[in-house]
This record gives C-alpha cells, structure tokens and sequence, in this order.
C-alpha cells in the first residue's frame, strides 16, 4: 500500500523536497507586480529580502549566469542530458536546486563546488546511472538528497562522502539490488532513508549500525522475503516503518524487540502466513500505542493458536488497523475467509 505509506500519512516535521518546489512555484504564480518576469523564454525570478527564487521550465532558456544572491533555484522537464558545465557560477548563495525530470545522465565531480551553503538536491526522474566519487566534497551543508526514480543498479558509499549533515536520503524507485557495507555509517543526522520501489532482496544485518538515528524508514516495494532480528536492533527510535509490497514470507522473532516509539508499521500485501511468538509483544506495551495506525492486510494469515498473541495485539489496537476488511484468514479450511479481528474477538 505504497500510496498509503508515502502520501496519507506523513510523520511531523517530514521535509517533502517537491511540496517546497511547489510553494515555491505558487509564490511565484502570486508575486505579480514583484519583480516576476512572463515572457515565455525567460525564468520566473522572484525577489525578496533572502534573495533571488529562480524557476526555468521549458520552453524557457536557461540563463546565462545566475544572480548573486540565488537562493533557490528550479531547472525542470529540459530533457538535458548534461548541464551547462558553469550553471552554478556564481551562485554561492544557492540553497536549494531542484533538477528533476530531465534526462540527466551524468553529473561531474565537479559540479557543486561553486554552491557550498546547498541545503536540498532534488535530482528525481532523470537517467543517473552512477555519481561521480568527490560530487560532494564541498557539501557539508547539504541536509536533504533526493535520487528517486533514476536507473541506478548499484551504488557506492564512497559516492556519499562529505555529507556530514545529511538527514533525508532518497533512493526509492531505482533498480537497486543490493547495498554496499559502510553505506550509511558516517551519517550522523539521518533521520529519513527511503529504499522503497528497489529490486531488493536481501538487506545486510549491519546495514542499520551507525551513528544515525533513524525515525522513517521505506522499504516497501521490494523482493524481501526474510525480515532479520539484527536489521532494525540499532534503530530504537524509529518511529515509521514501511515494508509494505515486498515478498516476506518470515519476520524473526524479536525483530521488533528494541523498537521504543514505533507509531506506523506497515506489513501489508506481503507473504505471511503465521509469525513467532512473542513478535507482536514490544509494540503492546503501555504508551506505545502505534498512534498513527498498521496495516496486515492482504497477507495469506493460518488462523490457529500460532496467531493467538497477534489476537491478543489486534484486540488491543483495533482502533488503530487500517484494512480491517481485507486483513482476512487464508486458512484453515473452516476459517478461510474470515477477518482476523473477528477471530480475535472471538476468542
């Protein structure tokens, strides 16, 4: 239920890189009488105390150079596959750049340098199929990284280096089918990771170690099967979690065990038949009462004792279960059919 996890619930204080994109883009809309240029060749500009907003779409032709006090910058659906190589001269300002649905595909190591105060990259829907080592190493300040719906298959902890304040990362919707050790262990921020729509399989046990401390995590939309113990240990203070649409089969016992503040949990259009016991009993403890909702539904659930603790679990949190009705009993035989809240109330 990926429309679900990304669009009707979002945790406070989430940072949405294309909502400020486009409050952006109404301000300008707005601004008439302000300074905002309409001849269809040129960029929107709108000026204010901060600085310069600047927004380029097509058929508008890209400036030459940019204002000194550019602080925000939108260049979109140009089918560039390269930029200007002196697009951010100039600029040092600049502390937003948003870039998406071009056809990028390749930036060079080079190409920040110029915009060291950079605070949101949003490089969705364009032709990535690797960074170049060193893109970001005059980034320090960059908090926000989005990399959604590219064509990369792989990807490199060393194409991550110098981004000592990052907080949300954006890798959802490529074709990843695997992830590198180290990945994320110098991130000290990062409080959003987002995986979702990938190809994977198997995720390390180590992947989550590290000084982050994650509060949302996507991993929906992949091929997992097994969900390990060890994977989510690190992460106490994770607060949404989304595994929504993969092909879990199994989720270890005590995989949930260190999860202190979990107010979303999505396990829904998987492959779970039964789980072990005791899973279900750190999320039932007093004050944690997954405020923000779960799902489980559309799983082939075996409705005998195995399930009693999840019984128990629903019971208790009926008020916060998304897809009651489809949340039914794959078996056996004479309880096929059947919601597995009202087994649970049943018994």
């Amino acid at each position: 239920m990926s429309s679900w996890s990304r669009q009707r619930h979002q945790s406070p204080g989430f940072f949405d890189p294309h909502l400020s994109r486009m409050l952006f883009l109404l301000l300008l809309s707005v601004a008439s009488g302000q300074g905002v240029t309409q001849n269809p060749k040129d960029c929107l500009v709108f000026q204010s105390e901060r600085g310069s907003s600047i927004s380029c779409h097509s058929p508008a032709e890209l400036p030459s150079y940019l204002p000194a006090d550019t602080v925000h910058l939108v260049v979109e659906f140009f089918n560039l596959t390269q930029l200007p190589a002196n697009l951010l001269q100039g600029a040092s300002k600049l502390q937003e750049l948003h870039l998406s649905s071009n056809r990028l595909e390749s930036l060079s190591a080079e190409f920040l340098l110029p915009v060291p105060l950079l605070r949101v990259l949003d490089l969705t829907r364009n032709a990535l199929t690797r960074l170049p080592p060193g893109l970001f190493q005059a980034s320090a300040a960059l908090d926000t990284l989005v990399l959604k719906e590219n064509q990369l298959e792989d990807i490199e902890a060393s194409w991550l280096h110098g981004l000592k304040t990052l907080g949300h990362l954006d890798l959802s919707g490529n074709r990843l089918r695997k992830l590198p050790a180290g990945l994320l262990a110098n991130f000290t921020l990062l409080h959003t990771l987002d995986l979702g729509d990938n190809q994977l399989e198997i995720l390390q046990p180590d992947l989550l170690r590290g000084p982050l401390r994650l509060e949302r995590l996507h991993l929906e939309g992949n091929r997992l099967k097994v969900l390990g113990k060890e994977l989510l240990e690190p992460q106490p203070d994770l607060r949404y979690l989304f595994l929504n649409n993969n092909k879990l089969a199994k989720v270890e016992a005590g995989t949930f065990q260190g999860l202190r503040q979990l107010d979303m949990l999505d396990l829904s259009n998987n492959s779970l038949a039964s789980v072990p016991k005791g899973l279900w009993a750190p999320l039932a403890q007093p004050g944690r009462d997954m405020q923000d909702g779960f799902d489980i539904s559309n799983n082939p659930w075996i409705c005998d004792q195995n399930l009693n603790d999840l019984y128990c679990w629903l019971k208790a949190k009926k008020d916060k279960m998304f897809s009651q009705n489809d949340t039914r009993c794959a078996g056996p035989k004479d309880m096929k059919g059947q919601t597995l809240l009202a087994v649970a109330e049943s018994q």
